[in-house]
């Protein structure tokens, strides 16, 4: 017994001892970033990884002055608000349809929408592009928000279905004797019982919407409308041979403090979410 107890007491702590490379690993790079972004150029070019002698937080001023930040950070906002209202309008009926009511081609949508998880943007770009520009839909962001909406859907409804299978059929069956339609059921049963998923499919959209960078670079070009990834992206490009390094960090910085006060905020029913949901027969 002995033995066994200091087999799984050792095992214990060389799983512990992995978590822990893990999360250095992960996070390293992460306060590398915002503590580069306090530095002088001098500093970052003498040592890169080196912790900076003083706060400069200058940086953040000339990051404003360099880039289109503010220009892009209202149309970022636009977009991922854009997105969720027509992920959520769309989403939420279709989920309802596969996962509370049985029809035939109910298993093949399923496997569709399920296919679809594993078809990269990258892969379906030039289609895309020909097809927006012949609409002629570049360079404008409701379309752009439109299009990434259609991208995540397919994800949203794979969380959702289980959540919304897992609801007892008793409280339909109730709600019809007492002469609700489809829509109130929804709307009244549904939708309330459901809204951890609902609040995880938001949280997670609205994280790869502000982040997303291919898709935005392609679609659009004007520099009035880019999003906040490119209009960064576009804060290096133009600085290739004399790059300002802290105001590129204090820019990424900016970048990620959306999507971390979003994580912090929703971050246990994000988790619980993403246990939860799935599909489920």
């Amino acid at each position: 017994m002995t033995r066994i107890k200091m087999k799984m007491a050792l095992g214990q702590w060389a799983v512990r001892i992995f978590l822990l490379l893990v999360t250095v690993v992960t996070l390293y790079p992460l306060l590398w970033n915002v503590y580069s972004s306090f530095k002088t150029n001098e500093e970052f070019l003498g040592d890169a990884f080196a912790l900076p002698s003083a706060l400069q937080w200058d940086n953040y001023l000339r990051a404003l002055e360099k880039t289109n930040i503010a220009s892009n950070f209202k149309n970022s906002i636009y977009v991922v608000v854009v997105t969720l209202l027509v992920l959520v309008l769309c989403v939420v009926p279709c989920t309802y349809c596969l996962a509370r009511h049985r029809f035939w081609g109910r298993g093949l949508m399923r496997n569709l929408y399920m296919s679809m998880i594993f078809v990269p943007a990258s892969c379906i770009m030039i289609p895309l592009f020909l097809q927006m520009n012949d609409l002629g839909l570049l360079n404008k962001l409701t379309p752009l928000a439109v299009l990434y909406a259609v991208q995540q859907a397919p994800f949203s409804i794979f969380l959702l279905i289980g959540f919304m299978a897992g609801i007892p059929h008793d409280y339909e069956e109730a709600a019809m004797i007492d002469g609700c339609g489809y829509w109130t059921i929804l709307l009244r049963i549904i939708v309330p019982m459901a809204k951890p998923g609902i609040a995880t499919v938001v949280m997670l959209a609205a994280m790869n919407t502000w982040n997303e960078y291919a898709v935005a670079l392609v679609m659009v070009t004007d520099p009035e409308k880019q999003t906040l990834p490119v209009g960064v992206a576009n804060l290096y490009e133009t600085q290739r041979y004399a790059t300002d390094w802290g105001a590129l960090f204090a820019a990424l910085v900016m970048v990620l403090i959306p999507t971390a006060i979003v994580y912090i905020i929703g971050q246990k029913r994000l988790i619980q979410g993403v246990n939860v949901g799935g599909i489920k027969e």
